[in-house]
């Protein structure tokens, strides 16, 4: 699938670093470091615009290695960018750690998957089909 990209930013486009990777990095816009006190957020700018096709949308993801090394991750994951938005970019990080976290220009904050939906049609009813799950949720099957 092609997709339509500006890049106002002074970096490569995102690209996969696997022939099977799902997301594509994303690197911070900065024209200086920005930092990131315990329990803050920061809106991270990308110098990058998108056109999707409608029936897709691009998934703004944490990176793995910054969550688990660095406590950094996407506030708001996954960020949804729908078809039809046309601004730049933008990551929502916060930083859960208990150090200061420094982000610099160029470094890659978050991940971009495109991913195909549906758009649903509601049918109102007055039941539902029984499951055995039935109504439990939030840790009703258990942990093991």
């Amino acid at each position: 699938m092609r997709i339509k990209i500006i890049n106002k930013s002074e970096h490569s486009l995102p690209h996969y670093e696997t022939n099977a990777s799902a997301g594509m990095d994303l690197r911070a816009n900065l024209s200086q470091p920005a930092t990131l006190h315990p329990l803050e957020r920061t809106i991270v700018k990308t110098g990058l615009f998108i056109e999707l096709p409608v029936g897709y949308e691009a998934q703004v993801r944490p990176r793995s290695g910054l969550a688990a090394k660095k406590g950094i991750t996407v506030l708001n994951a996954p960020g949804t960018i729908d078809a039809d938005y046309r601004g730049e970019i933008g990551v929502i990080l916060v930083n859960l750690s208990n150090e200061v976290f420094t982000i610099e220009n160029g470094e890659r904050v978050a991940q971009l998957v495109i991913a195909r939906h549906e758009r649903a049609e509601w049918e109102e009813t007055k039941e539902l089909s029984e499951t055995l799950r039935g109504e439990g949720g939030f840790g009703s099957t258990g942990v093991k």
